[in-house]
């Protein structure tokens, strides 16, 4: 039984330490992992202004974000323009991948993809993807052949946007089996893998979810048939929940579970159908994200 593990890197302080206690980690249990580098400035602080909003308060309560993340997460680039991470820690991204775990983009700026995508013309987002592809080129030697949008924020524009580069593949969305997404009736080249599994922010607080127990409720959504990947994100399972990711992968391996890179799923999958993404809201996350949905030829 084969998990795909998609790890987020959204910060400065995540890359710093997420990202190095994650390689150690998985080195551990010999695991490969695809792993999704944001390499622009980290402004990360500027969605404190969303504490205005019932939900994200409501989130940030329930998992105890000052805690969880650290201030330096929640409050970098308020009073002066956030770091560059790409330009801070290239060796870290690239120790990451000369271990041999997939590496891909995230973005070019977290907080701007997250709080602008609904408004952002073509050529913002192409100058967007530019930007994150060419700091990546060029600490890897080489372009990233895979990407995923930040916080599943992905419209037609950004897969039309993704296609004039050379990944192999995107996870840009929440679904249920990989895809080809159709973007005005026609489907594009460039296959999607979806996240099927919740994430820690989504689930503790929620049904009686608390972090004691959240890793018996995430192997309880594993199923034995059909696609399982998992999002975690470097700056939670790699520094304030390290122990605990730990001990999930411990779980999985006793249940004969494997992780392994999302590109491993593709490959050895026979058959790719057709869908289209679509805006959906869902329980433990503010406001709208992507979502796998079914095709109906050009009546989508």
């Amino acid at each position: 039984m084969d998990i795909g593990l998609r790890i987020d890197v959204d910060t400065l302080r995540g890359t710093r330490y997420g990202v190095p206690a994650l390689g150690d980690l998985l080195a551990k249990y010999g695991i490969s992992a695809s792993f999704f580098f944001s390499v622009g400035p980290d402004n990360m602080g500027r969605h404190l202004w969303r504490l205005l909003r019932p939900r994200f308060l409501w989130k940030m309560m329930r998992t105890r974000g000052p805690s969880l993340y650290g201030w330096d997460i929640l409050l970098r680039g308020t009073a002066w323009p956030g770091p560059v991470i790409g330009q801070k820690l290239p060796h870290v991204i690239g120790q990451i991948a000369r271990a041999g775990h997939e590496t891909g983009l995230h973005c070019w700026d977290h907080y701007a993809w997250q709080s602008k995508i609904d408004v952002m013309t073509a050529q913002e987002i192409s100058q967007s993807l530019n930007q994150g592809v060419a700091v990546l080129a060029r600490i890897l030697g080489q372009a990233p052949t895979c990407s995923a949008v930040p916080a599943w924020k992905c419209r037609d524009q950004v897969l039309l946007e993704k296609a004039h580069f050379p990944f192999t593949y995107n996870s840009d969305c929440r679904g249920r089996s990989i895809f080809y997404p159709a973007v005005a009736g026609k489907p594009l080249s460039q296959p999607q893998i979806p996240v099927t599994l919740p994430t820690y922010d989504e689930a503790v607080g929620h049904g009686g979810v608390t972090t004691h127990n959240y890793n018996d409720y995430l192997l309880s959504q594993i199923t034995d048939a059909g696609l399982n990947v998992l999002t975690i994100h470097a700056e939670v399972e790699g520094i304030a929940c390290l122990d605990m990711f730990d001990r999930f992968l411990l779980s999985l391996r006793s249940m004969g579970g494997h992780m392994v890179p999302l590109g491993q799923l593709l490959k050895r999958t026979t058959h790719i159908e057709t869908a289209v993404i679509k805006p959906r809201e869902m329980p433990g996350r503010e406001g709208w994200l992507a979502c796998q949905t079914e095709w109906h030829g050009n009546n989508c």
